[in-house]
């Protein structure tokens, strides 16, 4: 059905098909419609649950962030399948992001370059949302800083995001790794990243599983660094990766695929498989969330391939995961997690 009606939504320009989509959610989010969406895209298996960060995911097939970034959709996106949905970028403040346009499709290639910026409604208005979401979804979300903070005050951004959602959310991302933020990479060396990591940790007395979100241009040396300052400073795990830099912003999909997977192998091996990864980058099939995993990461997340596949993709993911992991000898997920490295 998706690939029928596909070609009319990809004839406008991507962010206002995107926004137009994400009205219609709004609109159309009534109990009774979700009800409908679950049975249609329903399917659940034992094998597929996950325990992790201290949280049990019914499965491991998550929605990036970006997505819904001001947590607009958590009920009726909750009903699609997903194990998992991940929110933001949010900033203390809000901001308008870059000018348009800012998203184009690169069809033959399957993939997307975005230059958005951040663009979000600020802390304070997301915080009030999750206040009021009535879906027992499991929701983590991703934090940043806004444009206009230099680097040297960017633990400030950080703190401000991460005090006023600690208690609403499952998990927290920390994003240093977005192409579109002016000097914001600059954040994963390991002196920077230290420093807004440890003050997390320290005002994390609740034990929020604080993740950092890395990009895939990091050089092995650089990765290295990230897994010291991981084990240094404590925090649950890793999200790989973020969108590959090019001249016109940041490139997710297809063209991202097999780097993403580079880096989950070299991150759990290095790190002898102690470092928790969520896995993201080009998944538009079981056997592409299946490499990953068997990579090395417990989880795993969809955007870019969502777009091209329709909200099916999530069923058929797991459908084929679990014909996967039964056909290599695996009772469950996580047995599967870094076997073929």
């Amino acid at each position: 059905m998706y690939k029928i009606i596909r070609p009319l939504l990809f004839r406008g320009d991507v962010e206002t098909m995107h926004e137009r989509a994400l009205g219609l959610g709004r609109v159309f989010s009534g109990a009774r419609l979700q009800g409908a969406i679950r049975r249609l895209y329903a399917f659940d298996h034992s094998s597929l649950h996950v325990h992790i960060f201290g949280i049990d995911f019914p499965n491991p097939v998550g929605l990036a962030a970006g997505f819904d970034k001001n947590g607009y959709l958590l009920d009726i996106l909750g009903a699609f399948g997903f194990g998992f949905i991940e929110i933001g970028t949010v900033t203390p403040r809000p901001q308008p992001g870059n000018p348009r346009p800012r998203l184009f499709r690169m069809e033959r290639e399957q993939g997307l370059v975005n230059r958005l910026g951040f663009n979000n409604e600020g802390v304070e208005v997301i915080a009030q949302r999750l206040k009021k979401r009535t879906s027992s979804i499991i929701v983590g979300v991703n934090i940043g800083k806004n444009k206009d903070t230099p680097n040297e005050k960017a633990v400030e951004d950080y703190e401000t995001c991460f005090r006023a959602l600690r208690e609403l959310v499952d998990y927290i991302v920390v994003n240093v790794s977005s192409p579109n933020t002016p000097n914001l990479r600059k954040l994963q060396e390991k002196d920077s990243l230290t420093t807004i990591l440890t003050r997390l940790q320290e005002l994390n007395k609740n034990k929020k599983p604080i993740l950092l979100k890395v990009a895939p241009d990091l050089l092995d040396g650089q990765l290295d660094d990230i897994i010291e300052v991981v084990r240094k400073t404590e925090i649950a795990g890793i999200v790989a990766t973020n969108t590959i830099k090019t001249e016109d912003g940041g490139l997710s999909g297809r063209p991202l695929q097999n780097r993403s997977t580079e880096v989950i192998r070299y991150l759990h091996q290095k790190s002898q498989g102690t470092i928790p990864i969520i896995g993201v980058g080009g998944i538009f099939s079981g056997k592409d969330a299946y490499e990953k995993i068997i990579a090395g990461s417990s989880l795993v997340q969809l955007y870019t391939g969502l777009i091209y596949e329709g909200p099916g993709l999530v069923k058929n993911i797991k459908k084929d995961l679990v014909t996967r992991i039964k056909a290599d000898g695996f009772s469950n997920i996580e047995e599967a997690v870094g076997t073929k490295t």
